[in-house]
């Protein structure tokens, strides 16, 4: 009598590959979506610098005082021909790219309006 060799289907063999599969590739969509949503916060945070940067440079330039710069964030203000420029920047506030070093900067600059004398 013959013996019949009976063969797993390939279903059974493949049986887990797809969670082994998905565990894989989970931590690499979220950083890639950590990511994405830190990029998002940076130039949001950096939309709101910009903002103040302007209005103090508005203010700069008519000889005004300009209000603090948001907290955590440095101001320089450069005198460049006839322009006044504020330049602000502030580490990133998100968690993962402020502890990569990333810096979010913005800079405005208006005629200056301030006669000389």
């Amino acid at each position: 009598m013959a013996t019949v060799a009976t063969v797993a289907p390939a279903a059974t063999r493949e049986r887990g590959s797809v969670t082994a599969e998905f565990a894989t590739a989970l931590p690499a969509v979220l950083l890639c979506l950590g990511l994405c949503v830190g990029a998002v916060q940076a130039a949001g945070q950096q939309a709101r610098l910009l903002d103040h940067a302007a209005a103090a440079a508005r203010l700069i330039a008519r000889g005004d005082p300009a209000p603090e710069p948001p907290s955590g964030a440095a101001r320089a203000v450069v005198s460049e021909d006839e322009l006044v420029c504020v330049i602000l920047s502030a580490p990133s506030g998100t968690a993962g790219l402020g502890a990569l070093g990333v810096t979010v900067s913005a800079r405005s600059c208006v005629l200056d309006d301030v006669e000389p004398g």
